[in-house]
């Protein structure tokens, strides 16, 4: 009992924040374009903010795993090949096909994930987290863009190599961490001005994030097709969490850096999954239902990861 409470006290605080920014929408002291607004701050600003300023004052050498990284990828990859094979095979229509398999592998790292992170392992834990999220998320939005677009190989529409440079290159999580890696990497300290309000504008971060998630929560986006979301929640849930520990372990990773990749891999689906089905020719229903479910659920899972991870002695 004393080990289950302390996984709740890990995962709880996370979700009864995103419980907040639900109840905050629905008591109308939040709106839509509130939200709006709120997601580009924490997206442009506040989370670059923190991945940059807890990577730049840590030891690169010291906190990036080459070996965690190489598993993380092992295990998007064969999870992108399952789902895609599974839809593909089941017959599904070009967009939930793209949907499914984007929903299936795609997770929430930059907000839940480091919100997770940092209340279980704290500063320490959040630069190596940080780190990885830098490399993980240009694989994310590559593989994020495949999925969409496969399905829809014979219709002709083609993407130049400027459309891949700016959904890598442009995107300020990946920019803001590794220009934190190259500042650990030269060993250059903060000024203090810097430091303090580096720790300012980074504390709104996590909160804010977690509070749009709730906030953005909404029973329509249900519409979708349950049969398929739940397949895909339960494949990013259940499926990814399980092979990553298996990649991870089987490559001798273990302690703080093993639960890191699991509490990654076990994100639910990304909000922004939504977003790029409806820009590209996705199932955005499927989508927002696939999110919605992978959220709510991902409290159960994560509380029985965490819970296995820390009474196995892994």
């Amino acid at each position: 009992m004393p080990l289950f409470l302390d996984i709740l006290i890990i995962v709880l605080p996370v979700f009864l924040v995103i419980g907040l920014g639900f109840g905050l929408k629905m008591a109308h002291l939040i709106d839509a374009s509130f939200l709006y607004q709120l997601n580009r701050l924490v997206y442009f600003l506040a989370l670059p903010a923190l991945l940059f300023h807890e990577i730049a004052r840590a030891d690169f050498s010291a906190s990036f795993n080459g070996l965690l990284l190489a598993g993380m990828l092992a295990a998007t990859l064969l999870t992108f090949f399952l789902a895609y094979g599974f839809a593909a095979w089941r017959g599904y229509p070009p967009e939930a096909c793209g949907s499914f398999c984007q929903g299936s592998f795609r997770g929430n790292i930059a907000y839940i994930g480091l919100a997770i992170v940092f209340n279980a392992y704290g500063g320490g834990g959040l630069a190596s987290a940080g780190i990885l999220l830098g490399f993980l998320v240009p694989f994310y939005n590559f593989f994020g863009i495949v999925a969409l677009l496969l399905p829809h190989r014979q219709r002709g529409r083609q993407f130049g190599p400027w459309f891949w440079i700016r959904q890598v290159g442009g995107n300020p999580l990946i920019i803001s961490s590794f220009a934190g890696i190259l500042w650990s990497l030269l060993g250059m300290p903060l000024p203090k001005v810097l430091e303090r309000s580096f720790d300012i504008v980074s504390g709104m971060a996590l909160p804010l994030a977690l509070l749009s998630i709730g906030g953005s929560f909404s029973l329509q986006r249900l519409r979708g097709d349950i049969s398929k979301s739940l397949i895909a929640a339960a494949v990013k849930l259940v499926w990814m969490p399980l092979i990553t520990a298996g990649i991870l372990l089987v490559l001798g990773i273990r302690g703080r850096e093993l639960a890191i990749g699991v509490i990654f891999a076990g994100t639910p689906t990304a909000t922004v999954a939504y977003i790029m089905a409806q820009q590209m020719r996705g199932d955005a229903e499927l989508s927002g239902s696939i999110i919605m479910l992978s959220t709510l659920l991902s409290l159960i899972t994560y509380t029985v990861a965490l819970v296995l991870l820390e009474g196995l002695g892994l």
